[in-house]
């Protein structure tokens, strides 16, 4: 493969990240509605420790040093919206 098909693979990709992450936030914001129904804070250190822990186990051994940042940056990005959306009701 040349650079060019590899940086196409790669936009491929983005393109799907980029609608997971749409679909993921959508989730956020519905699960901000509930945490503020229900009188619960939006951040929960506890569950995110479990899923950096389990996405740390199944990440391949070299990238598993760059799970964590890059959950890290999604938790706090959720939490952010949650709460962005929690003001806006």
């Amino acid at each position: 493969m040349n650079i060019d098909e590899l940086r196409q693979e790669v936009d491929d990709i983005d393109d799907k990240l980029l609608s997971l992450f749409e679909r993921r936030m959508e989730i956020a914001k519905n699960i901000g509605e509930c945490k503020k129904e229900q009188g619960l804070p939006v951040k929960d250190r506890k569950r995110e420790q479990k899923i950096l822990h389990r996405l740390c186990k199944k990440a391949r051994p070299e990238l598993e040093e760059y799970v964590r940042p890059l959950f890290l940056a999604l938790f706090e990005v959720s939490s952010n919206y949650q709460n962005m959306q929690a003001s806006d009701n």
